[in-house]
């Protein structure tokens, strides 16, 4: 997602571990002065970040966004809860997955679309342990196959 558009500043490389993904949207995030300096800047962190429904409004909870040093008095909160802009309908559609067992919505990046802060959030189901466990061994396999073609190919 990398292009002159769109420079992705934070990434949650873990909720893929832990979720599979279903569907992905696109949200805006409502801020203060200091924050979007913050994280123009790439000083967010979105490990033990999740997204909150609330009365049909979306909420993006526990992301850290550090303070901004020459804001000094106006500084914000780093865990501040933010709001994200949505359509009404996309949040309709993501508010009756959720309402179905077993459906999360987490964040997975924050980056920059336009000059504003974008947030790209899914629909996601949890994995069980096992789950995790084959997604590791299916990986290692891969990483092992193409090790073996690397060498054959060099000899």
């Amino acid at each position: 997602m990398t292009t002159s558009e769109n420079k992705v500043l934070a990434s949650n490389r873990k909720a893929t571990h832990d979720y599979f993904i279903e569907d992905k949207f696109e949200a805006g995030l409502v801020l203060r002065g200091s924050e979007i300096k913050s994280i123009r800047a790439g000083r967010i962190q979105l490990r033990e970040a999740y997204v909150r429904m609330d009365q049909h409004e979306l909420w993006l909870v526990n992301a850290h966004v550090s303070i901004y040093d020459p804001a000094a008095k106006q500084n914000h909160d780093p865990l501040r809860p933010r709001k994200l802009l949505m359509h009404r309908k996309e949040i309709g559609k993501l508010l009756e997955k959720v309402k179905l067992k077993g459906y999360t919505i987490v964040p997975l990046d924050v980056h920059l679309s336009k000059g504003r802060a974008k947030v790209t959030i899914a629909l996601a189901k949890g994995k069980r342990q096992y789950d995790k466990r084959q997604t590791l061994a299916k990986r290692e396999t891969e990483r092992d196959m193409a090790r073996a073609l690397g060498q054959k190919e060099r000899r």
